[in-house]
C-alpha cells in the first residue's frame, strides 16, 4: 500500500516530491543507472559499488540502490518484469533527475540464435511483439478466426545509443570467460508476455502462435533473443525529447542480456551458471556506465542536497 498522499493525478508526486511507483525523489537517483529485474540481482551488483549511500524498496517492489563507483554516482534499480514496469521506471526517474540519463539494462532472455545458455547478447536494436486481441475477438464457435489479421503484431526496430552499446559490448567481452566467443550482438524482441508472444507452445490456451518464431525471424532477420523490457527502454530513450519532440534526446540506453533459455537447443541455464555469469559481468556493466560518462558535469544532477553530497 502507498504511504504518501499524492498531490496530482496526472503526474503523481508526494508533498516531498517522491514518485508514485519508484518512490524516489530529487537527489536520491543518479544520472548513471543500471536496471535489472530481480532485487536479489541488484543487491549482488551493489556489492561492487565502492560505497552504498541510499537504498529504498517501494510499495510496488521497485528497489533503488544509489552509491559511488569509481568516484561517480551510480544507481541500481530492480524493476520487476515487463514493459509496463520499464515504463514506470524510466518516466519516474526522469521526473526526479536533472540532466542527461545513461541507462543500461542487464537482464535475461531466450536465445533464438546460436547463443547458448550462459552466453551474453548485447542488443543492437529492439522490436516489440504485441498480442493482437482483435484476432481472438473474431473467433467463431468452431475455433476459427475471421479475417486475415495476424495474432501478433511485430513492430519496427528501435536503436539503442550506438557509442554506449559499443562500450558495453567491449566491457562485457573483457569479463565473460571465453571473451568474444560468448558475446553476441543482435536485435531483441520485446514481447508483452513470457509465453504466447514469445512463441512458447502449450495446450491450455488458444494462442495461435505455432508459426510465430518463424515469422519473427523472417520479419527481423537479425533477431537474436526474446525478452520483455528492452524495446520499451529504447523507445522511451528515443522520445526523451520534450513534449513537442524538439529538445535534444536526454536519455541514452543500451542493453546486455544473459541467455537463460536456449530456444533453439531447448536447454535452460542452471542456477549456479546464472549466478556465476552475473558475478562475471556485473563490473562490466558498471564499467560501461563509468567509461561512457566519466565525469560529473555541471549539466548533471547537483551534488548539493543529494545522497552523494560530500562523497565525490
Amino acid at each position: 500500500m502507498p504511504t504518501d498522499q499524492m498531490t496530482n493525478a496526472n503526474k503523481p508526486l508526494s508533498a516531498d516530491g517522491k514518485t508514485y511507483h519508484v518512490e524516489t525523489k530529487w537527489g536520491q537517483v543518479a544520472n548513471r543507472l543500471l536496471t535489472v529485474g530481480d532485487p536479489q540481482r541488484a543487491r549482488l551488483i551493489s556489492k561492487h559499488l565502492d560505497k552504498v549511500l541510499f537504498e529504498h524498496q517501494s510499495h510496488r517492489g521497485i528497489l533503488t540502490i544509489t552509491g559511488i563507483y569509481k568516484n561517480l554516482p551510480v544507481s541500481i534499480v530492480a524493476i520487476g518484469m515487463g514493459l509496463s514496469m520499464m515504463d514506470f521506471f524510466v518516466r519516474e526517474v526522469r521526473m526526479v533527475v536533472k540532466g542527461p540519463l545513461t541507462i543500461i539494462r542487464l537482464g535475461s532472455c531466450g536465445s533464438i540464435c546460436d547463443a547458448q545458455a550462459g552466453d551474453v547478447i548485447v542488443a543492437s536494436g529492439a522490436f516489440g511483439i504485441s498480442t493482437n486481441y482483435s484476432f481472438y475477438a473474431n473467433k467463431d464457435p468452431n475455433g476459427t478466426t475471421a479475417g486475415t489479421d495476424e495474432p501478433y503484431i511485430l513492430w519496427p526496430t528501435v536503436q539503442p545509443d550506438r557509442k554506449l552499446t559499443e562500450c558495453l559490448s567491449a566491457c562485457v567481452a573483457e569479463k565473460v570467460p571465453g571473451g568474444l566467443d560468448h558475446v553476441f550482438e543482435g536485435e531483441v524482441g520485446n514481447a508483452d508476455g513470457f509465453y504466447s508472444a514469445q512463441g512458447r507452445i502449450g495446450d491450455d490456451f488458444y494462442d495461435a502462435n505455432s508459426g510465430l518464431l518463424d515469422r519473427i525471424r523472417a520479419t527481423h532477420p537479425n533477431a537474436s533473443a526474446l525478452e520483455m523490457e528492452c524495446h520499451m527502454l529504447f523507445h522511451l530513450a528515443s522520445i526523451s525529447t520534450g513534449p513537442n519532440g524538439s529538445a535534444p534526446q536526454s536519455i541514452r540506453a543500451a542493453c546486455a542480456l544473459v541467455v537463460f533459455a536456449d530456444r533453439t537447443g531447448n536447454s535452460f541455464i542452471s542456477p549456479d551458471k546464472s549466478a556465476q555469469t552475473y558475478r562475471d559481468i556485473s563490473n562490466a556493466i558498471l564499467d560501461a556506465l563509468a567509461i561512457s560518462s566519466p565525469t560529473q558535469t555541471a549539466s548533471m544532477h547537483p551534488s548539493e542536497g543529494s545522497v552523494w553530497e560530500g562523497e565525490l
